[in-house]
């Protein structure tokens, strides 16, 4: 395995220069393009590094999935009264079938439409109260008890993200958001600046490949069915509008952030965390994307 992964990462860092850094967020318009790095977690407790797995990137949509577990531990299935299930085939900040569809919500938690509505159900007396079970829960699946957010990040989202703000109010507007919107923005600003590295996503896709249990301690972090429903959105939306394609060249449980990282989880075998900042032009890693692509290959990971 450790000799593949350092032959996979040599072989696609070429594709490094076809992409480019997400450059609507200033602070990650600094990341260098060329890293390319890529942390393997089996069910065993085998870890796995190759390539620049050492950066520290933060987590940005890849926190979709996680937060999605604490909004469904809090509310059940009531989160699909306010989010619903089906892929969008638009682009991951679109807000233009919010407008056509009727009734009009989110089509699901992966886009930022349905993640904002998904963080606004996170309970708590207070904005705090709620980031800190949110932290909490990425530093339990991470197996990172020091991580945090960075704070560079968070307030460059914070600063230049009309979009989302965009987002947010029109769904207030709609009835879908219920509270104080610029609280749950800034909740959704926190939960995206989360600092991470390649070993973290690593553990979280491992704790959904291992359907909620902790691989070492084999202690039950989270209930299997609530994995069952994440790693489903995963499949059908989360690759942004390129998560048919992913599907049918890699064929594993994924989701993608535009800090250049990605997660995947392969049920019952593995857990994997792949950072390259370089973007295609859909928000997906071009170096992670190839990478993993011929790592499912090598290994036949593919579900399906």
């Amino acid at each position: 395995m450790q000799f593949l992964l350092n032959e996979l990462v040599d072989k696609n860092r070429a594709w490094t220069n076809y992409g480019k850094v997400a450059g609507y967020i200033p602070e990650l318009s600094k990341k260098d393009p060329n890293k390319l790095g890529i942390v393997v977690v089996d069910v065993k407790g085998k870890i796995y590094r190759a390539g620049d797995y050492e950066t520290k990137f933060t987590v940005q949509s890849m926190s979709k999935p996680i937060v999605l577990l604490l909004a469904l531990l809090d509310n059940g299935e009531e989160v699909f009264k306010k989010v619903g299930k089906e892929p969008t085939g638009d682009a991951f900040n679109s807000i233009i079938k919010l407008e056509t569809l009727n009734p009009s919500k989110p089509l699901n938690p992966m886009i930022n439409a349905g993640a904002i509505a998904v963080t606004s159900l996170v309970k708590g007396k207070t904005k705090e109260e709620k980031f800190k079970r949110i932290i909490n829960l990425f530093r339990k699946v991470s197996k990172n008890p020091k991580l945090d957010i960075n704070m560079d990040v968070y307030l460059s989202e914070k600063k230049t993200g009309d979009r989302n703000r965009s987002i947010a109010y029109f769904l207030r507007d709609i009835g879908i958001l219920e509270g104080d919107v610029e609280d749950i923005l800034d909740l959704y600003f926190r939960q995206c600046s989360i600092e991470v590295t390649c070993e973290d996503v690593a553990n979280m896709g491992m704790v959904l490949a291992n359907q909620g249990i902790d691989n070492e301690s084999k202690k039950r972090l989270v209930p299997k069915y609530l994995t069952q429903i994440v790693k489903t959105f995963m499949v059908t939306c989360g690759m942004y509008d390129a998560s048919g394609e992913f599907a049918i060249n890699v064929g594993v449980p994924s989701k993608s952030g535009v800090s250049g990282g990605i997660m995947s989880s392969v049920p019952n075998k593995m857990g994997i965390g792949v950072i390259g900042p370089a973007l295609d032009y859909k928000g997906n890693s071009i170096a992670g994307v190839k990478l993993l692509e011929d790592l499912s290959k090598e290994l036949k990971l593919s579900i399906f």
